[in-house]
């Protein structure tokens, strides 16, 4: 038998290298098993809480949070194989390339859940079963046509049916809406003021004025709406009032919008509150609006949607969702859908939100 030391140094070389080679491979393939085993912990774990769900379904079904860091490897190992019994393999291959095409795991796994919304939210991915119950909306994939600068339309029977809007606060600074029109922005909703998240101290959106009077100038339908952080009904109340307050002077075609999201600081007051403190403050405050005699609508993203309010008691009024894959996911129904943060129009310099209306309200 010839040893290491008594081979060619050429052939040492060769061996090195495919053992460098091999460990590579070896790391690899040891960091992709790693990542599907997360995946089918994820999927196992949803196959039983969907049996769970059917099997307790007179009760209401609550949010599901499949919390991955918190699972051991023994178990992660034994949710794998038992993944792989039951023939996920296919499904594992699946979700490991469109994570690799998407580069988001949430994006990834939401095809696979025909019946459930899956929400990224504190840590954690959350199951949540469509509720058949709530009104649903009737758009179809095949009529979004994205444009080539990404902005979005809605096309039936050859035709665009969707309104081009935007909406804007002190954060876009000061607006030529003259180009604004001219750029074919058809609507637009304008801060009126926030509740500070720390303070709790209303405040005036200081281009509250100069926006609305230079859009309704222009021609552009208006709308406005209130950045809440309201932890109680009184509250909710008092910002209604401001509301009613400021536009008094002008004519608002487009609803009056309560916005209701979870700020990112995690001390910001109303992240503290419950889904039923939520849901009570938001309702208060839009009938209070339409008591007064204005249209309404609650401006939310998937998280509140799903997570954080009782839909169920605000089905009688307007939706403008909040919402920045280029996709039709949302299956309920909603008026307004805002489809990024990072539009450009002429007339305003740097970023804007953009919107498409499904609807242009009357005057």
């Amino acid at each position: 038998m010839t040893n290491e030391y008594e081979q060619p140094e050429r052939l040492r070389e060769i061996k090195k290298q495919q053992k460098r080679k091999n460990t590579t491979i070896m790391i690899g393939v040891g960091c992709a098993l790693l990542f599907l085993t997360l995946i089918a912990a994820s999927i196992v774990l949803y196959i039983w809480v969907d049996k769970s769900i059917q099997e307790e379904s007179d009760k209401e079904a609550e949010a599901i949070a499949v919390q991955v860091e918190a699972i051991s490897e023994e178990e992660l190992e034994r949710l794998l194989e038992q993944a792989r019994k039951e023939g996920a393999d296919a499904v594992l291959e699946e979700l490991a390339e469109s994570i690799n095409q998407t580069s988001s795991i949430t994006t990834a796994l939401r095809p696979l859940y025909k019946d459930a919304l899956v929400v990224a939210s504190e840590g954690a991915y959350h199951f949540v079963p469509i509720n058949k119950d709530l009104k649903m909306n009737s758009y179809i994939a095949e009529n979004l046509q994205i444009l080539g600068n990404g902005q979005v339309e809605y096309v039936e029977d050859g035709k665009v049916i969707s309104h081009k809007g935007i909406d804007v606060s002190k954060h876009q600074g000061e607006i030529d809406w003259a180009k604004v029109a001219a750029d074919g922005v058809e609507f637009a909703f304008i801060r009126v003021g926030n509740r500070g998240y720390g303070s709790g101290a209303i405040v005036d959106d200081p281009q509250f004025e100069a926006n609305i009077v230079g859009a309704i100038s222009n021609g552009i339908r208006v709308g406005v709406y209130f950045f809440s952080q309201a932890i109680t009904e009184e509250e909710a109340l008092e910002e209604a009032g401001y509301v009613l307050e400021r536009v008094a002077p002008y004519k608002i075609t487009c609803p009056i919008v309560l916005d209701v999201e979870k700020v990112s600081d995690s001390e910001a007051r109303m992240n503290k509150i419950s889904k039923e403190q939520r849901t009570a403050n938001t309702l208060t405050f839009l009938k209070a609006v339409e008591a007064a005699g204005y249209k309404t609508m609650l401006y939310h993203n998937m998280e509140m949607a799903t997570l954080k309010m009782d839909m169920t008691q605000l089905e009688d009024y307007e939706k403008w969702f909040a919402y920045y894959n280029k996709e039709l996911y949302y299956p309920y129904a909603y008026s307004v859908w805002q489809y990024s943060d990072k539009g450009k129009v002429d007339g305003i310099s740097g970023d804007v939100d953009m919107n498409i209306s499904f609807t242009l309200w009357e005057d």
